[in-house]
């Protein structure tokens, strides 16, 4: 099962999103909040990312989602930091709280990692109001 890694730069927020995850995919056990610093201030840290990388990784990839510039930047310096893990690891250009949901229920059907990014990533298409 593909993993999902959020990441913001408050951790009320990732665990909050977490939350979310919970209610819709249930099922998916690897979707990991990554907010916040270690001492809970607001931030990112990539070391704690690539921890996240690495615990919902199960084989099938990791699609991870951030908040803002800085967030994605710590981002792809996790997944730098793990290119020799062999962990097919994909930052998805997508809003946090949308895509975080779309990506959760796309794993919780099994789909593969290409297609946990692309509904992760569609979510910015979707009108919250007609």
């Amino acid at each position: 099962m593909v993993g999902v890694v959020i990441v913001s730069h408050s951790w009320k927020i990732a665990d909050g999103i977490k939350d979310l995850t919970d209610q819709v995919a249930a099922q998916v056990p690897n979707i990991i909040a990554c907010g916040g610093m270690e001492d809970k201030e607001i931030g990112t840290d990539a070391i704690r990312i690539e921890e996240a990388i690495v615990k919902a990784n199960q084989g099938d990839g990791v699609v991870v989602l951030a908040d803002l510039g800085s967030g994605v930047m710590s981002a792809e310096t996790a997944k730098d930091l793990l290119e020799d893990e062999n962990i097919d690891i994909r930052i998805a250009d997508a809003p946090l709280v949308e895509g975080a949901i779309a990506a959760a229920v796309a794993a919780a059907c099994g789909l593969d990692i290409d297609k946990v990014q692309a509904a992760a990533e569609q979510a910015r298409t979707v009108n919250k109001i007609n």
